[in-house]
């Protein structure tokens, strides 16, 4: 009795211990397996696979639909970038009294004014000596094919008078006629995406600051404080970027200019704002530049002058890496070769030419956005001018 006392005694505790083993497996494993699945670290790396995949979902339908609007876009990037880099000009104005209307008037018919002198300049030049140097570049072209000619290949079977045969059909094909009209047709989306261009600068650069604050409008506290410093510093970084590269390019077209005259070059000028231009592509722009002059250099003249040029070319360029790079350009501006590399081909595969020329600036300014994300202590100022 004792003992069966004992045993009835302590069989509520038992049974209550015992409860949750003679409850269902799946039962208990159930919450643990749906709540555990996303927590764990497999499901931690699902759910930041799936993030990923949709912001590249995200970037890449903003990047199509840029692209296919690329006749606005272009001038709009254009615009903002060209702003940025005349916001000092158009900050002093205003400090001296001068409405913004005023300002943003000054500034933009005194560049329009500079490069249409800059233009006419080119087109006179080329006038000038494009005769001498078309006869030029027909002798040298005989000359080389006479050279080859004399090389052991086996040459005598092309016939180049059917060649030029072939060539001027193609000239009076229709084939021919279509690519002139299409190339009438990207002539015409040049001169809208300019005069498109002119109208965004213009309003940029008299209510710049005035237009990105209307965008800050719905934000307020630490939010709108990171959006009126995402404006500086993507004003700043543009701005800087501009103006020393613009010094850097400005540098190598008068050395290489000048180098050109003296050598008695034909087109020196044209050739010189080539430089000018070309600097804007970095690691390759001076490069193709370079050797863009040494062949006219090679056709006009003689194979000494044209390597002449090409010495004269890498040593502009070995200035222009070590001293005026670091010494004009920000050491916050600098951005990786591989870095440089990577935005200069998705950029000319995106836009060509002009989207060469943009992306580096654009990875410049979005590497320092990233900097001075959750930058602390910034001045609670108003949006900056643009």
């Amino acid at each position: 009795m004792f003992f069966r006392h004992r045993s009835a005694s302590r069989s509520p505790r038992h049974a209550s211990a015992s409860t949750p083993a003679t409850q269902s497996p799946a039962a208990v494993d159930a919450p643990a397996t749906v709540g555990g699945m996303w927590t764990d670290s497999l499901g931690r790396a699902g759910t930041r696979s799936l993030q990923i995949l949709i912001v590249i979902t995200l970037t890449s339908l903003i990047i199509f639909a840029m692209v296919q609007l690329r006749i606005a876009v272009i001038p709009l990037l254009l615009a903002i970038i060209i702003a940025s880099a005349f916001s000092p000009v158009v900050t002093w104005m205003r400090r001296r009294g001068l409405p913004h209307l005023l300002a943003a008037w000054i500034t933009l018919l005194g560049s329009l004014l500079i490069l249409g002198g800059i233009v006419t300049a080119l087109v006179f030049a080329v006038r000038r000596q494009w005769p001498m140097l078309w006869e030029q570049a027909q002798l040298g072209f005989d000359q080389l094919i006479a050279w080859i000619q004399t090389l052991p290949l086996p040459l005598d079977e092309i016939d180049i008078e059917a060649l030029r045969e072939q060539v001027v059909s193609f000239a009076t094909s229709a084939q021919f006629g279509s690519g002139a009209l299409s190339g009438a047709v990207a002539v015409g989306e040049f001169v809208t995406g300019f005069v498109l261009f002119i109208v965004i600068l213009f309003f940029f650069l008299k209510d710049g600051d005035r237009i990105w604050a209307f965008f800050l409008r719905p934000l307020s506290g630490l939010r709108r404080n990171r959006g009126e410093r995402i404006g500086r510093t993507a004003v700043t970084t543009l701005g800087g970027y501009i103006r020393g590269t613009s010094i850097v390019a400005s540098v190598d077209a008068i050395a290489i200019g000048v180098a050109l005259w003296i050598l008695q070059v034909p087109l020196a000028l044209p050739l010189a704002v080539i430089v000018f231009v070309a600097a804007f592509i970095p690691l390759i722009g001076a490069t193709v530049a370079g050797v863009l002059a040494a062949l006219v250099a090679l056709v006009a003249n003689d194979p000494i002058v044209a390597l002449i040029v090409i010495i004269v070319v890498i040593a502009v360029n070995q200035l222009e890496g070590n001293l005026l790079q670091p010494i004009v350009m920000a050491q916050s501006l600098k951005l990786h070769p591989l870095v440089i590399l990577l935005a200069l081909s998705a950029g000319t595969i995106l836009g060509g030419i002009v989207g060469a020329v943009l992306s580096v600036p654009i990875a410049a300014t979005a590497w320092a956005i990233i900097k001075t994300w959750d930058a602390k202590g910034t001045r609670p100022a108003a949006a900056s001018e643009k």
